[in-house]
C-alpha cells in the first residue's frame, strides 16, 4: 500500500526534508545540504514564489517514508517560451518503480489542474538553481551547487514514461603548470581590441549585481532552458553566493569601460558542506571556517558574453585571468558545469585547456 500525501505541516515537512539523508546515509559521494538553506529556499523570502507555486509531497510505504517529490508551477517560465510545462524537483525514491509512478502521477494531477501540459525535470526549482539528473559519473561527489542521486533514479524515470529532453555536461581539469599557448593566443585578440578584465567590487557589491544581471539575462537569453531572473532573484542568490565569492575569481570584461562578458569562480564548498552533515550550528561554524581553508577544487559556475562580443577572445581571456588565480590561490582542480551537450562553442573552449568530460546529467519530460 503506497500512499501519497502533501507535505504541507510541519510534521510532513519535516519529514521531507529528512528523507534524503536516511536514503544516502551509506552513501560515500553524498553531500548533505543545509537543512536551514532548504527551509529558506521553500519559505516565503524566496523571490521565486512571486511568480511560482511548489507542492512538496512525500510516499510512505506502510508508513515508512519511501520517496518525495515538488511539483512546480513556474509563471515565468510559461510567460517567455509561452509554453504550458511545469516541473518537478526533489525527487528521491527507493528503487521501487511504484513509489515512483505514484509520486510522478500525484505531480502531474497537480499540474493538470493548472492546465499544464508537459512535465519536465528535475529541477530545484528551475534552471538557474540545481537540475539535472545524474546519469554518468557516479565515482566522485558533487560539486556546489551540482545535484547526486543514485543511478538507479533513471531508470526509475523512464519506467514512469518520461524520457530525455537533454543532457547536460560537466568537465574537470587539472589546473595546469602552464597556461595554455593556444588560449593565449586567442585572449590576446581581445586585449588588441582593448577588452580588459577585472575582479569585482566587492565595497561595491549591489552595482555589481546590476551588471551581472545585465550580462546573465543577455549571455544565456537564448540558452535552452534559460528563465530570466528578476531583481529581487538575483539579490536573493547573491546574498547566498556572496560569503563564497573570491574577487580575483569572479572576473567581469569589460570594452571602453562597458561591461561585455562574464566568469565566476566558486571554491567548491560541498567539501565542507559533507563534513556538516546538514546542521551548521552549534558547532559547524567552526568546522567549516577550518575545512574551508582545506578546499582544492573550484567550480566554474557562469561564463557569459554578450552576443556581438562573441568569437573575438573575450572569452579566452577570462578563462586566462580565471586560470592564474585559480593557480594563485592554491587549487587543484576546476569543475566546468554545466554545459548544454550541443553547446559546441564552449565545449572547444574547455577542450583547449585539457578539459574532459567526466559526469552528465539529464533533464527528462513527458506529455501530461
Amino acid at each position: 500500500m503506497i500512499e501519497v500525501s502533501h507535505a504541507n505541516d510541519k510534521k510532513t515537512f519535516k519529514e521531507f526534508l529528512s528523507f534524503p539523508f536516511q536514503l544516502h546515509s551509506k552513501d560515500p559521494f553524498w553531500v548533505p545540504p543545509l537543512v536551514s538553506d532548504i527551509k529558506e529556499q521553500f519559505s516565503s523570502k524566496n523571490p521565486f514564489f512571486k511568480h511560482a507555486e511548489v507542492a512538496p509531497f512525500i510516499a510512505k510505504v506502510k508508513g515508512k517514508t519511501a520517496g518525495r517529490i515538488t511539483a512546480i508551477y513556474n509563471e515565468a517560465h510559461i510567460n517567455f517560451y509561452s509554453e504550458k510545462a511545469g516541473f518537478f524537483g526533489f525527487f528521491d525514491c527507493i528503487d521501487e518503480t511504484a513509489v515512483a509512478k505514484k509520486l510522478i502521477e500525484e505531480v502531474k494531477q497537480w499540474l493538470r489542474e493548472r492546465g499544464v501540459l508537459k512535465l519536465r525535470g528535475p529541477m530545484n526549482f528551475s534552471s538557474n538553481e540545481e537540475w539535472g539528473l545524474l546519469v554518468e559519473g557516479y565515482d566522485s561527489p558533487p560539486m556546489l551547487m551540482m545535484p547526486y542521486n543514485f543511478a538507479y533514479y533513471g531508470t526509475l524515470l523512464e519506467e514512469c514514461g518520461l524520457t530525455k529532453a537533454k543532457d547536460l555536461f560537466a568537465y574537470v581539469i587539472d589546473v595546469p603548470e602552464e597556461l595554455p599557448q593556444k588560449t593565449s593566443r586567442v585572449a590576446s585578440i581581445a586585449e588588441k581590441q582593448g577588452i580588459k578584465v577585472r575582479p569585482i567590487n566587492i565595497k561595491s557589491f549591489e552595482e555589481e549585481m546590476s551588471v551581472f544581471k545585465d550580462i546573465y539575462n543577455s549571455a544565456w537569453e537564448k540558452n535552452w532552458g534559460f528563465i530570466p531572473m528578476t531583481d529581487e532573484e538575483i539579490e536573493h542568490m547573491a546574498k547566498k553566493l556572496k560569503p563564497l565569492i573570491i574577487p580575483e575569481l569572479a572576473l567581469i570584461s569589460e570594452c571602453n569601460s562597458v561591461p561585455v562578458g562574464l566568469m565566476m569562480l566558486l571554491p567548491d564548498f560541498n567539501f565542507v558542506l559533507k563534513k556538516l552533515g546538514g546542521r551548521l550550528f552549534p558547532l559547524g561554524i567552526f568546522k567549516a571556517l577550518w575545512y574551508s581553508r582545506k578546499i582544492k577544487d573550484t567550480r566554474l559556475l557562469l561564463l557569459g558574453i554578450k552576443e556581438g562580443f562573441r568569437r573575438r577572445g573575450v572569452d579566452a581571456l577570462l578563462l586566462l585571468e580565471g586560470l592564474k588565480a585559480v593557480k594563485k590561490n592554491g587549487y587543484k582542480r576546476i569543475e566546468f558545469s554545466w554545459i548544454l551537450e550541443d553547446n559546441y562553442p564552449v565545449q572547444r573552449i574547455i577542450e583547449t585547456v585539457k578539459g574532459r568530460l567526466y559526469k552528465k546529467y539529464r533533464v527528462y519530460e513527458t506529455e501530461i
